[in-house]
């Protein structure tokens, strides 16, 4: 009844209401933004060269050139540019006793050549020329030794 008087009282009602939702918005969206990235944990924090990390292992067939632009073959892995960016060379292990680890063709060097948008965090995903054994390869733990971060060779482990 109060503010069925006057037009300026619905007015200012209406103006501290607006207010007080985009208040309300701006505070929560920023909430929502930062605990869902799981780019901000971290255990996402960019490596070292030399580091060894634990990464989750897949492996696709498809596609015939890399986000790098060059084609796609064997010794190429797809990887989170935040974490590895492109050119970086990484050593590839398993963790032996466990189960899923990578059996030893699998093992070996590789050169980040490749993103994805289902590649995020601590995820590597190997090129394999056959589709049937990107399929079996399924989802492995292995373990990452970072020998280079990008192209530059100055970013290589300490010796």
């Amino acid at each position: 009844m109060f503010l069925s008087r006057s037009i300026r009282r619905k007015l200012v009602a209406t103006a501290l209401a607006v207010v007080g939702f985009v208040l309300l918005y701006d505070a929560t969206v920023i909430d929502s933004r930062k605990s869902a990235d799981p780019t901000l944990s971290e255990v996402n924090v960019a490596p070292v060269p030399g580091a060894r990390l634990q990464f989750m292992a897949t492996a696709y067939c498809k596609g015939q050139t890399t986000a790098s632009g060059v084609g796609v073959t064997t010794g190429i892995v797809a990887a989170d540019k935040r974490l590895l960016p492109e050119g970086s060379v990484i050593e590839i292990d398993g963790l032996p006793g466990r189960a899923g680890s990578l059996p030893d063709k699998y093992r070996g060097i590789y050169t980040v050549m490749d993103t994805g948008p289902a590649v995020i965090g601590r995820h590597v995903d190997l090129y394999l020329w056959s589709c049937t054994e990107a399929l079996v390869f399924g989802r492995r733990d292995a373990m990452v030794t970072v020998l280079r971060l990008g192209w530059h060779p100055k970013n290589s482990r300490p010796e």
